[in-house]
């Protein structure tokens, strides 16, 4: 890039992170304010609240906002540099449009990449300590399934649990039933089952095993050991639990619901592409914000950030409506992830042909 590039360059990513750091320390003034009380209600300690919270919250708040930021940004100095002709003059010089969105492109390359690595890498690292955290003084993200839980653990085997005990991971009234078809193959009961976490085997006691092989075996005992593809997180919820995992880790997850035979892999198909969409929304909002600013207006910059803060706000509505018909089974996850890019890269061409030359 030549001395013009590093400059508009230089002027975007300063206008960036300038502004993001601003509203990141408003935000966690605001937020302090609003869990002052479960923080001296928990007793959490002042080194807990700014590492364990804080510090894991400032990443996880710059990928969720930064395509508003993105944008602003653009606007903002590209509206400013238009007010004072400087594009003009770069246009006149004989630069075309598209030599002029160069810096443009290479500031969004750098900033898609960092998010990128931000929401599928960094988060679920830090998330898992602020999650802690959050689910110790502020708001339980651990939550039992309640009573009569069922849980299918394998094609045409399942599970049935009267209540789970989620801190001594027992299980009360536990019951296997297989299937080969519609007939029951085998059906074992037991009073409870304990997790054992070193074993990874699960302990019944009082249980009655029933085999029907040609004719019915019938095996009662006080305890046994036995091993199943059932682990004591498989009984209860933890909200959002995809926050923790990365990329690979959420289309490892897919898998092994897929392999369970479970239906609620939607959710998590939803966050995978969601996060590989989401970072080509930089060079989108890029490419539109630097087209509809560099226009000289009577409106100045005022009517361009107007303008653009309807765009991002749109954009963000957008992939919300998405997700929710990707839930409601209208969209594919695929489609929903990738629908508001197509739509907006529509109109990024539209403004690009107004743009001046």
């Amino acid at each position: 890039m030549k001395k013009l590039d590093w400059y508009i360059f230089k002027k975007y990513l300063g206008t960036f992170f300038f502004s993001i750091s601003l509203l990141i320390i408003i935000v966690i003034v605001f937020d302090v304010s609003e869990n002052i009380d479960s923080f001296m209600k928990n007793e959490a300690s002042f080194r807990e609240v700014v590492l364990h919270y804080y510090i894991p919250f400032i990443p996880y708040f710059i990928n969720l906002f930064i395509y508003l930021f993105v944008f602003i940004s653009v606007i903002f100095f590209t509206s400013k540099m238009a007010g004072h002709t400087e594009i003009i003059a770069i246009l006149s010089s004989g630069v075309s449009f598209r030599r002029f969105l160069l810096p443009y492109i290479m500031a969004a390359l750098l900033l898609s990449v960092g998010s990128f690595y931000l929401g599928n890498f960094l988060i679920p690292k830090t998330d898992t300590v602020r999650r802690e955290f959050k689910d110790k003084y502020i708001e339980r993200l651990t939550k039992s399934s309640g009573s009569n839980i069922h849980v299918q653990i394998e094609k045409g085997v399942y599970v049935y649990v009267g209540n789970f005990d989620i801190k001594r991971k027992i299980a009360y009234k536990f019951t296997v039933e297989k299937f080969e078809g519609n007939e029951m193959t085998y059906k074992l009961m037991a009073d409870k089952a304990s997790y054992d976490t070193l074993s990874g085997k699960w302990r019944l006691e009082n249980y009655v095993e029933r085999r029907l092989e040609g004719r019915e075996i019938l095996t009662r005992d006080k305890s046994k050991d036995t091993t199943l593809v059932l682990k004591p997180r498989d009984l209860y919820n933890i909200k959002e639990e995809f926050e923790e995992m990365n990329l690979f880790e959420i289309r490892d997850h897919i898998q092994n619901l897929e392999l369970k035979g479970a239906d609620n892999t939607l959710p998590y198909r939803i966050e995978m592409h969601k996060r590989i969409a989401s970072p080509a929304a930089i060079f989108i909002l890029t490419v539109i914000g630097a087209a509809l600013s560099s226009r000289k207006v009577r409106g100045g910059m005022g009517l361009h950030l107007g303008i653009g803060i309807i765009i991002t706000f749109s954009y963000i509505l957008f992939m919300e409506f998405s997700r929710v018909f990707a839930l409601s089974g209208v969209f594919s996850p695929f489609i929903a992830a990738w629908l508001p890019n197509i739509i907006f890269s529509i109109i990024g061409i539209y403004f690009l042909v107004k743009a001046p030359k």
